[in-house]
């Protein structure tokens, strides 16, 4: 690899732009850190740590202005435990999957392996597009990804027209959470993990769930449905109104989620965030657009992630030397999606990334190329 030094004025402020784990700001490890002797290793049982909870569960409450009746649920895991969670205790019988990319895939494998559901119907569309939801009366759950963090695309989250009351809109809003615009009466389950826009680490799965996701959850409970304590939601859902989880959570996480949703709150709330990453969606794209050798991935405008950007690059520039060489200057993370394997670039826009970092990586990225030629 060419030994490339980058001056320090094209340098971002912090070059974390990894899509998860993704950046943590510097705030919230100094609170973490300043509340450590006495959170830190005490009891999940006990208010230390409930009311960290209970922060956490009240600010997403607001941050996503729920509506009466809506409950913050939360578990340990992460979303891939969320998916075995839900396959045991939201879908009754057959579920509908929007498929375009890793995560949305997953879930969909997750229900066709159940031994006690029957086979999902899955609509697939091709990497860099999405395929639309639509109604089908032999479904009770629709599912797809807000944002698919392997290529870059996101949807738009509504309920398929002409569906029914009883059947559930289930969301995977991973690393759409806390950056993208959504309407919770859209939705029935909204569920995500912590280390994409809430800059917390993983480990940890948060649900927002309608009445009808929690009428769900219990009648399924109520059935002879054998379902493992750890994966069960019920479960999940008495624990989480007493502001704590069934097992042992990771306290720093829950601490840097509480944090982070508080930030966002005090600066704005949700319309806030999501302003902050069309701002920093509106420099990337609007840089690969007038670039002569970079692109943006998904073609649809409206398609393109306005959280997790994918960039490709003519064949003329290799896209791993330009990552390498960002990393040896300490920009990081901005290596594409492993599976994906194209020539590109993928770059977080999370809420914590500063829209005037991601415009001086624009600068870091053409002085490499040019560097190269």
């Amino acid at each position: 690899m060419p030994n490339i030094v980058i001056p320090p004025e094209l340098r971002p402020g912090d070059g974390r732009f990894g899509s998860g784990p993704s950046k943590v700001r510097t705030e919230s490890v100094g609170a973490l850190l300043a509340a450590a002797p006495t959170y830190m290793g005490t009891s999940h049982r006990r208010e230390g740590v409930r009311s960290v909870v209970r922060r956490a569960r009240d600010g997403l409450h607001d941050l996503f202005g729920l509506p009466d009746g809506y409950e913050v649920l939360l578990g340990n895991g992460g979303s891939t435990s969320f998916w075995d969670a839900a396959a045991f205790g939201l879908v009754e019988r057959r579920s509908q999957h929007l498929s375009f990319g890793e995560f949305g895939s997953k879930f969909a494998a997750v229900i066709t392996a159940a031994p006690h559901l029957e086979d999902p119907e899955v609509i697939e569309s091709p990497a860099g597009t999405h395929p639309l939801a639509r109604a089908d009366a032999a479904v009770d759950a629709y599912c797809w990804p807000h944002n698919e963090t392997s290529t870059g695309v996101q949807t738009v989250v509504e309920r398929p027209s002409g569906s029914e009351p009883d059947q559930l809109v289930v969301i995977d809003g991973t690393s759409g959470a806390g950056g993208l615009a959504v309407d919770p009466t859209q939705f029935d389950v909204y569920y995500f993990a912590p280390q994409k826009c809430f800059a917390g680490d993983g480990g940890i799965w948060l649900a927002l769930c309608s009445p009808a996701a929690i009428a769900r959850i219990e009648r399924i409970h109520a059935s002879d449905r054998w379902v493992p304590p750890s994966l069960d939601l019920h479960i999940a859902l008495e624990n989480s109104r007493l502001d704590q989880t069934y097992n042992t959570p990771a306290l720093a996480t829950l601490f840097l989620l509480a944090d982070q949703v508080e930030w966002m709150l005090g600066n704005g709330g949700l319309a806030w965030a999501s302003d902050r990453c069309d701002r920093s969606a509106e420099v990337l794209y609007g840089w690969a657009e007038a670039s002569p050798v970079a692109g943006a991935f998904v073609d649809d405008p409206a398609a393109r992630s306005h959280v997790t950007a994918t960039i490709d690059f003519d064949e003329s520039v290799d896209a791993s030397v330009i990552a390498a060489t960002l990393r040896a200057n300490g920009i990081v993370d901005t290596e594409p999606y492993r599976k994906l394997g194209r020539n590109q670039l993928r770059i977080a826009l999370f809420p914590s990334i500063d829209p005037d970092d991601v415009a001086i990586l624009t600068r870091a990225i053409d002085f490499v190329v040019n560097a190269l030629a």
